[in-house]
């Protein structure tokens, strides 16, 4: 059941600059969950499957299965984070939240839209972040799919 927050009144939409301050911590904090999953993924094909050290990194079923990892331990970090409280870390030090337009958690398929189609923004050289400056209420095209909205905070509430 999607939680309800509460001083909806005292929230505004949040700009590109909060934004992409929150990206860049969350990127670093999903780029250390990928060195520990890689780690590990090096540490099953040498121990459990035996391959020698020169074979490591070759073949596509480990780089398929590398690239999967990484793609779904994404997502996860973020589909945890939004669905239970409408912020990841990153949002939390940057005061942002998301949600819906009526003031709710987002669900599973919404945190799902707001991955792919925020993955595909940067593609058209960001574009579909850089948005957030020509639409009216400021949403990327990850708000507009999946029908959220970024906010701020007001200071001392979270």
């Amino acid at each position: 059941m999607p939680r309800r927050f509460d001083h909806l009144d005292d929230v505004w939409p949040a700009g590109l600059g909060r934004r992409l301050g929150a990206m860049l911590y969350d990127g670093l904090l999903v780029l250390a969950l990928w060195i520990v999953i890689t780690a590990g993924h090096v540490a099953v094909t040498r121990l459990v499957i035996g391959l020698p050290p020169e074979r490591v990194g070759l073949g596509a079923a480990q780089v398929l299965s590398l690239r999967l990892l990484m793609a779904l331990s994404a997502y996860a970090f973020f589909a945890y984070f939004w669905t239970r409280g409408g912020m990841t870390l990153g949002m939390q030090a940057w005061r942002l939240r998301v949600q819906t337009p009526d003031g709710r958690s987002i669900s599973l398929l919404q945190s799902l839209q707001r991955f792919l189609v925020g993955a595909l923004s940067f593609l058209p050289l960001g574009l579909g972040h850089l948005w957030v400056l020509f639409d009216a209420e400021k949403r990327s095209w990850s708000d507009l799919v999946s029908g959220t909205r970024v906010v701020v905070l007001p200071k001392g509430r979270k």
